[in-house]
């Protein structure tokens, strides 16, 4: 069973967040994922509504896609894309209920590093994955 609310803090702890959902659990192996937080895949869990305190300024850097960081430590914290309207998305990571929240998709599949190897039979989109989340 999905827990009703997710709680969770950056690597400092000077940024708490909260949020309602999950809406929906991704791995997304792209390129610009990968470089924001400095993983070889991201495991990403989609939420309706997130409250991040303090509230920290979001940057955009790719066209369309907003990313937020703790202006402390510069954890990535929380990322929103144009092409997912009304989501915004955490990194696994930095959830207390982490172990709870299954990946149910792999996106952009075909940008995988090609010695990652993640055997599980999810689907695996070439792009977003937004028709399916």
């Amino acid at each position: 069973m999905l827990p009703d609310r997710l709680t969770g803090r950056c690597y400092c702890g000077a940024t708490q967040l909260s949020a309602s959902g999950p809406l929906s659990v991704a791995y997304c192996h792209c390129s610009d994922c990968r470089r924001w937080t400095g993983a070889p895949v991201t495991a990403w869990v989609g939420v309706p509504e997130v409250t991040l305190t303090p509230a920290p300024e979001p940057v955009s850097v790719s066209e369309g896609v907003s990313r937020t960081s703790c202006p402390r430590c510069g954890s990535p914290l929380a990322a929103s894309f144009s092409y997912l309207p009304g989501t915004t998305w955490l990194p696994m990571g930095l959830l207390d209920q982490a172990a709870d929240l299954a990946p149910t998709l792999h996106c952009y599949a075909g940008e995988a590093l090609p010695w990652l190897h993640i055997s599980d039979d999810l689907p695996r989109e070439q792009g977003s994955g937004h028709e399916v989340l």
